[in-house]
């Protein structure tokens, strides 16, 4: 989940820097924040650790050095 979340801010620079005339010229700060595992559905009556289906939401913040 991480390497994939990485890997989409690394293209999300990567078209910032395209559309600007730049590079990217490597990170310049990463920090791993909110890292949560709930529940995927609603399921009254059931108490959430005991459902097997879960979504998981990983917040992650990735800033670029961009170059001319």
């Amino acid at each position: 989940m991480l390497a994939e979340a990485t890997r989409n801010a690394r293209v999300a620079a990567e078209q910032f820097a395209a559309d600007s005339g730049s590079e990217i010229a490597g990170i310049r700060r990463a920090a791993q924040g909110l890292f949560e595992i709930l529940a995927r559905d609603p399921a009254p009556g059931l108490p959430e650790p005991n459902q097997l289906a879960k979504q998981v939401r990983v917040v992650s913040t990735i800033e670029y050095r961009l170059a001319d």
